[in-house]
């Protein structure tokens, strides 16, 4: 069974940045992919950025150039550096992984961007 850890979320102020952390139980490099996601209050989840065992990542619109994620293969940890914070970012975000087809999913770590 895999674990997936999520951790790093907080309160923070508009403007301000935040790392969030996902730790597997096994190594990254099973996983096809691994991402981010998010949920706020009353909204569907959505995806937020994700990287392939390759290194290749994406963002959607709403985080490009404020969000990045990275992995350390080494740690089996998957972060999400998040800049440049908005109040609409506040959400539970989810770590995700998927290998052979299979998603796994942390249990998410609460972000919270207020003043």
């Amino acid at each position: 069974q895999v674990q997936l850890v999520e951790s790093g979320g907080g309160l923070v102020q508009p403007g301000g940045s935040l790392r969030l952390s996902c730790a597997a139980s096994r190594s990254i490099l099973t996983f096809n992919t691994m991402g981010w996601y998010r949920q706020a209050p009353g909204k569907e989840r959505e995806w937020v950025a994700f990287i392939t065992s390759g290194g290749r990542t994406n963002y959607p619109d709403s985080v490009k150039g404020r969000f990045t994620i990275s992995k350390n293969n080494a740690e089996n940890t998957v972060y999400l550096q998040m800049n440049s914070l908005k109040p609409e970012d506040t959400a539970l975000y989810y770590c995700n992984a998927v290998s052979t087809g299979m998603p796994y999913w942390g249990k998410g770590t609460l972000v919270t961007v207020s003043s």
